[in-house]
C-alpha cells in the first residue's frame, strides 16, 4: 500500500497462498510458490507471508527491517492473535525476520509474478487488458481537454517538475475560474506511489464529474459556484512512467531520484523524526537525504504553501488517494496518540467524525494513519501540522490480493472510482464548515 503505511503506505489485507492463486491469473511455474521457505532457491524477490507480529513495536520492527510491505491485517481469532503482514522481501530479510521469530512463509516469486500480470504488455504503456489506465501523456490530454471543453470553468496549470523535469499538473475547476476568489478550496491528490495507478483514474474521475456534470447537475454546480477545487492527478509522474515503461511492470513505488526517495516520507512536518521511514536508500520507505529533497515534494509543498492568501490558508479539506487496503487514515501518523502537539481533543474528534462518515459511504475501514504503526514525514501529517488542512489519505480498492493489488483490471476502475463519490462530495462540503 502505499500509506502512510501506505506506505508502505501501500497495503491491503495479507493472503495466503492459496488465496493469491485465486485472486489472479493463473500463475507459471517461475510464479508458484516456492514450498521450502528456508530453501536455497528463494527467488531474488519473494512475495512473504509473515506471522507472529503481536505488539505495536513488532509491526514497527517489521516495517523498518528493509521489506516492503504490501498488506497487513489483524488476526480476531484467539488461538492465531497478531498482524499478519504480506511482504517483498529478498532471501536475506527474510532469513533475518525469521531469526527474530517471526513465521514466514514463501507465497511467490514477486518478479516473476509481475511478468505473468503483464502478459502482452506493450513497452512504455499498459498491457492492452489494461488499455482504460492513463498513462502521463494520456492525462495531461484529458485534462487538457477538461479545460478546453469547460473553459469557463477548468483552467489547467503546473504546481511544478519532477525530478526528469516533466511536469506535474493541477486543474482548478470553479466558476470564475480565472479569478482567485475568497472561497473554500479543497485539494484532491493522486498517484504518489508509483504502482499505485487506480489512484490517478480517481483523480480523473473528479474531473469529469465536476466538468461534465457541471450544466446537468444542480448539486455539482453548486460545489463548483462555491468552492474552489484543484486536482493533482499525477504526483509522480517519472515513477508512473517508468513502472510502465517496459516489457513488464516493475512494481516500482518512488520516485526516480537517484535509488528513488518515498514521496510520503519526504515531507517537512515531523520529517525523520519517530522511526517512521528508513535512512536506507535502497528501502521502500526512504525518506531522503533531508527534508522534501524530492522535486515532488518541493512542487507540492510549495503549492500549498502559496495558497496561503493574506496570512489565512485557503485549502480547508484534502484527500490523498493510495492503493490498497481500503481504508480511510487521519492524522497523525507520527504518534500514535489521538491528542498531540498540534492536534487538540476537538480537533482529534473532528477528524474520527468525518473520516467515519466518509467510511459509511464507501465501505472502507476509518482509522488514525498510526495505528498500526508509526510513519513520518507523510503529506497528511504536513497538510494538517504546518497549513491545518483537514486531510485525509484514502487506501482504495481492493482490501487485498497480492500482486492484482497495485495492478486491478481495468474494468475495476469505473466502480472503484465511483465508490467515492459521496466522500468526495462530503469533503467538498466539509471545506465550508472549516475555520
Amino acid at each position: 500500500m502505499s500509506t502512510t503505511r501506505r506506505a508502505v503506505g501501500v497495503i491491503a489485507a495479507a493472503v495466503t497462498g492459496a488465496a493469491l492463486l485465486i485472486a489472479q491469473p493463473a500463475l507459471s511455474a517461475s510464479a508458484q510458490p516456492n514450498p521450502d521457505s528456508d530453501s536455497g532457491a528463494a527467488p531474488a524477490r519473494g512475495l512473504y507471508k509473515v506471522l507472529g507480529a503481536t505488539t505495536k513495536q513488532q509491526y514497527t520492527q517489521i516495517t523498518d527491517s528493509g521489506v516492503d510491505v504490501l498488506t497487513h491485517h489483524g488476526k480476531r481469532k484467539a488461538s492465531a492473535p497478531g498482524v499478519e503482514f504480506e511482504v517483498v522481501a529478498n532471501p536475506e530479510q527474510a532469513q533475518k525476520l525469521r531469526s527474530q521469530g517471526y513465521k514466514v512463509d514463501l507465497n511467490g516469486d514477486w518478479d516473476a509474478m509481475l511478468k505473468e500480470r503483464s502478459r502482452g504488455k506493450k513497452a512504455g504503456d499498459f498491457p492492452p487488458d489494461d488499455e482504460k489506465y492513463h498513462n502521463y501523456k494520456e492525462m495531461t490530454d484529458e485534462i487538457n481537454k477538461a479545460q478546453s471543453d469547460h473553459a469557463d470553468i477548468a483552467k489547467v496549470s503546473s504546481v511544478g517538475k519532477s525530478h526528469e523535469g516533466r511536469d506535474i499538473p493541477v486543474i482548478k475547476i470553479s466558476d470564475n475560474v480565472g479569478q482567485d476568489e475568497d472561497e473554500p478550496e479543497v485539494l484532491f491528490t493522486c498517484n504518489m506511489h508509483a504502482r499505485e495507478h487506480i489512484t490517478a483514474e480517481m483523480c480523473l474521475r473528479i474531473v469529469s464529474r465536476f466538468t461534465d456534470g457541471y450544466a446537468g447537475d444542480a448539486a455539482i454546480k453548486d460545489m463548483v459556484d462555491n468552492r474552489e477545487i484543484y486536482i493533482v492527478p499525477m504526483q509522480n509522474p517519472d515513477g508512473i512512467e517508468y513502472d510502465i515503461s517496459g516489457g513488464d511492470y516493475k512494481g516500482w513505488r518512488k520516485n526516480r531520484e537517484g535509488q528513488g526517495t518515498d514521496l510520503n516520507r519526504n515531507y517537512s512536518f515531523k520529517w525523520g523524526c519517530c522511526d517512521g521511514s528508513s535512512t536506507d536508500p535502497g528501502a521502500e520507505d526512504y525518506r531522503g537525504p533531508s527534508a522534501a529533497s524530492a522535486p515532488e515534494t518541493q512542487a507540492m509543498e510549495k503549492f500549498a504553501a502559496s495558497r496561503v492568501v493574506n496570512g489565512k490558508q485557503q485549502i480547508k479539506s484534502h484527500i490523498d488517494f493510495h492503493s490498497f487496503s481500503e481504508l480511510v487514515l487521519w492524522p497523525f501518523g507520527w504518534t500514535q496518540d489521538d491528542v498531540a502537539e498540534g492536534m487538540t481533543e476537538a480537533e482529534a474528534k473532528r477528524f474520527q467524525d468525518l473520516g467515519k462518515q466518509m467510511a459509511q459511504t464507501n465501505g472502507y475501514t476509518p482509522e488514525q494513519s498510526s495505528d498500526l504503526y508509526v510513519t513520518d514525514g507523510a503529506i497528511d501529517d504536513h497538510m494538517w501540522g504546518t497549513h491545518k488542512i483537514l486531510s485525509y489519505t484514502f487506501e482504495m480498492y481492493p482490501s487485498g490480493g497480492g500482486i492484482d493489488g497495485f495492478y486491478p483490471p481495468d474494468e475495476k476502475i469505473e466502480p472503484e472510482t465511483a465508490r467515492n463519490d459521496k466522500a468526495v462530495d462530503m469533503i467538498i462540503k466539509a471545506a465550508g464548515e472549516q475555520p
